[in-house]
């Protein structure tokens, strides 16, 4: 079996990649390395902690001891880089914490990598994830692609683009068999409710204003986290070494048409309370706000044979209902309960 080191496992799109490795391969040992900080949640993971394929490892990227100690333990094949500081207005707050997990930490792992493995590179894979927001911002029309200029414009995908260098930087001075994937927004269950959707979801749920930036025209490519999670297993598996894979689904849309959507499909579920639209607010713009994100992720199609299964119809009406379904994940989310479960299950001796 080869073992595969999931950074970040715990996170959003991490733990939906673990689900995804786990349902689809038998030959693969998942290991997860992840700081639990406010965005990482073992619970995420809770269904796979009995299985001998799953290991959890807490630890801190950017700190040498703790990646060290788990290329030490495991035979470690292939690395799915997903450990990151994301929230753009986090970022503009305190973008200390972007730059110390973002970039020290990218290069720690990278470092670790390739003195343990001691330049022999045979059969080993690091996949870095990355973001569109690395671009910058889009007019009116167009598409970023893969050779489409850096241009970030937030500390949050400042760091990014300096990890996305650093990644880059490896292969062509070790020739370290890195892959770079760079994704539109990704929305689906196990999303920490700071972001878009689920803050959406929750506030309408609970009669909460729902907050939209400035006029809410700014427009992204929303892309659903198993998508993504397909596009990042085969890029990891079969991308070329030193490539870049862009990983969108041309679903444009704007901030407010999402909002608006998801109010709709709330008065379904709650006619009660309808109409939910009444509870938009606009809000100040956020500093720096990108206006449109949009990929052409025509060459993951062509070279890999990706594409999407999920409509966004399906797939928003799918993550409203798993929010639905999961109440006591979000609950302890909002009341911070959910940090409680790394002790109750580790601390112990587990």
């Amino acid at each position: 079996m080869k073992t595969v080191l999931v950074t970040g496992g715990a996170g959003f799109i991490g733990s939906n990649f673990v689900h995804y490795l786990l349902e689809n391969r038998n030959d693969l040992h998942v290991v997860v390395l992840d700081k639990l900080t406010y965005a990482g949640n073992l619970k995420n993971l809770s269904r796979w902690e009995k299985d001998s394929r799953f290991s959890f490892e807490k630890g801190d990227i950017a700190e040498k001891n703790d990646v060290l100690a788990v290329f030490q333990k495991y035979s470690i094949d292939w690395i799915a880089h997903f450990a990151a500081e994301s929230h753009v207005d986090r970022s503009i707050l305190g973008p200390e914490e972007f730059v110390r997990t973002n970039v020290v930490g990218t290069f720690v792992l990278l470092e670790t990598a390739r003195t343990t493995w001691n330049q022999n590179f045979e059969g080993k894979r690091f996949l870095h994830v990355s973001t569109d927001e690395v671009y910058g911002t889009l007019g009116e029309s167009g598409f970023f692609t893969e050779e489409t200029p850096y241009a970030p414009n937030s500390p949050y995908s400042a760091s990014k683009a300096g990890s996305d260098h650093l990644v880059r930087s490896y292969f062509h001075t070790y020739g370290m068999p890195v892959v770079t994937t760079n994704c539109s927004n990704n929305y689906g269950p196990f999303h920490f409710p700071e972001k878009l959707i689920p803050l959406m979801i929750l506030n309408c749920l609970h009669g909460k204003n729902l907050p939209v930036y400035g006029d809410g025209k700014n427009i992204r490519d929303w892309l659903f986290v198993k998508d993504h999670c397909s596009a990042i297993a085969l890029a990891l598996e079969k991308g070329r070494a030193g490539e870049t894979y862009a990983v969108g689904t041309r679903n444009e849309k704007n901030n407010l048409e999402i909002v608006e959507t998801i109010c709709k499909i709330m008065d379904e579920h709650f006619p009660e309370k309808a109409p939910h639209s009444k509870l938009i607010q606009f809000v100040k713009d956020r500093p720096g706000h990108d206006f449109r994100y949009a990929i052409d992720p025509s060459k993951i199609e062509k070279e890999l044979g990706w594409k999407p299964v999920y409509s966004f119809e399906k797939a928003i009406r799918d993550t409203i209902q798993w929010y639905l379904e999961n109440e006591d994940w979000w609950k302890e989310i909002l009341s911070g309960k959910y940090q409680e479960y790394y002790s109750s299950q580790y601390d112990t001796g587990k």
